[in-house]
């Protein structure tokens, strides 16, 4: 075997609670393989860190801060971007190349979603072209649980979902139970999650009631339904019981909200000038209720995607397996691979890691099958809760906590040393 290459791991997109457990199993599996592996670098802020040369130096940290990560949220550890190599910036491109053969970069490892997953196959193939020797694997997350196929043979879900799902059941619970107590001057909440553009997260709505007990409508982006309807549904909901529970997915339409774009083309709706439910609770009000008392609404924001406190152990123990998946399948099988996780057939959850080709989840973009759509359009099946119970878990993370707060990852900020001139990533020109 040769000299051990350097490695350089990154992420992209919006952060998980589970993120830091894959980087955490990524450095991990490093060190299992010390003749294979050097240092291990962190592109800080994703791409973008490894364009502007700010690789942090990972190996320098204590096992410590390192062991942390399993218990630190979203991506303050090494930071993340919203950046993408698009095929006309060149530059960034045969920048990648310069920044690896000046730091003896052998490994690149990306965390990230869909778009993420472009990356690395981007950067896996311009190192074939290149003839450069470095080995590119991609880490999978994302909380909307859209990457790969709608027949889950590529992956059974990422990494970040189970733990955006746990959120969800949690906080509807709680919900309820300020719906029923305070529904004679509020008889409506409207509460809205976040997807786009697929509705796994209001999906996941249902664990908090499986049995179907409360009077709860989750309209997803696939619901399909007019505003007209959704007022319908929720004055027939008030009629029969009282109150309403209205989980919307922040994608369902209500037309203009001023929408803000991210530099992957996709809305922030938290960024924008009007939210989904603001404009349904708005509407309702101006409608009227068939109850006395107005509608309100609660708007999770940026939480749903980094509450530690409400982390799925399940997604938090899947989420570092999946990033040690990723430093076997560098070592034994080589470059253009994202690390996987399939479950396996039965009634007891139990999931494998595989690996399946980047081309193939790149840019990909699953959607809620059909069959999970209750016919009613505004809730899901038994398949749906039969698919995502077993992915929130059952007991609660065990976080450090000091002088009454959260025990986080803080790492030294000890850097490599630029060895490149200033560069400035294409799209900031």
């Amino acid at each position: 075997m040769g000299k051990a290459k350097n490695v350089i791991v990154a992420q992209s997109g919006g952060p998980t609670p589970v993120i830091n457990a894959s980087l955490r199993g990524v450095i991990d599996g490093c060190r299992a393989y010390p003749n294979r592996f050097g240092t291990i670098y962190a592109g800080y802020h994703g791409i973008e860190g490894v364009l502007k040369e700010e690789l942090l130096n990972l190996s320098a940290q204590t096992d410590e801060e390192i062991a942390l990560l399993s218990v630190t949220p979203a991506a303050g550890a090494i930071g993340t971007c919203r950046y993408k190599l698009k095929a006309h910036q060149q530059e960034d491109f045969e920048r990648v190349v310069e920044v690896c053969k000046a730091h003896d970069v052998g490994y690149f490892f990306y965390n990230g979603g869909n778009d993420s997953m472009d990356t690395a196959n981007k950067v896996a193939k311009l190192a074939h072209e290149r003839g450069l020797d470095l080995v590119a694997v991609g880490v999978p997350k994302t909380i909307d649980n859209d990457v790969g196929d709608s027949e889950f043979k590529l992956i059974d879900h990422t990494p970040g979902y189970g733990s955006v799902a746990r959120y969800w059941a949690l906080n509807v619970q709680n919900a309820n139970e300020e719906n029923a107590g305070s529904c004679p001057a509020d008889p409506v909440l409207v509460m809205q999650a976040m997807g786009r553009k697929i509705g796994f997260i209001p999906a996941a709505a249902r664990l908090a009631d499986p049995k179907r007990e409360m009077p709860m409508l989750i309209v997803m982006k696939e619901s399909n339904i007019t505003m007209e309807e959704l007022v319908d549904r929720v004055n027939d909901l008030l009629k029969a019981r009282g109150r309403a529970i209205v989980v919307v997915s922040e994608g369902f339409d209500v037309g203009d909200i001023g929408a803000v774009k991210d530099m992957f083309g996709h809305t922030e709706f938290s960024a924008s000038k009007t939210t989904v439910a603001q404009t349904i609770v708005n509407v309702l009000n101006e409608v009227g209720l068939a109850a006395s008392g107005k509608a309100r609404f609660n708007v999770a924001g940026t939480d749903q995607r980094h509450s530690m406190i409400n982390a799925s152990t399940v997604d938090m123990e899947e989420a570092y397996k999946v990033g040690q998946k990723a430093v076997e399948i560098a070592a034994k099988d080589g470059s253009g691979y994202m690390s996987t996780i399939l479950r396996e057939a039965g009634d007891i959850y139990q999931v494998r890691y595989d690996k399946v080709p980047l081309e193939l989840v790149a840019n990909s973009e699953r959607s809620l099958p059909g069959a999970w759509i209750a016919e009613s359009r505004v809730d899901v099946t038994d398949a749906f809760v039969k698919y995502a119970r077993p992915l929130i878990g059952e007991g609660w993370p065990s976080i450090p906590v000091v002088d009454g707060i959260q025990r986080f990852t803080r790492f030294e900020p000890i850097f490599a040393e630029v060895k490149l001139a200033a560069y400035v990533p294409e799209a900031y020109r």
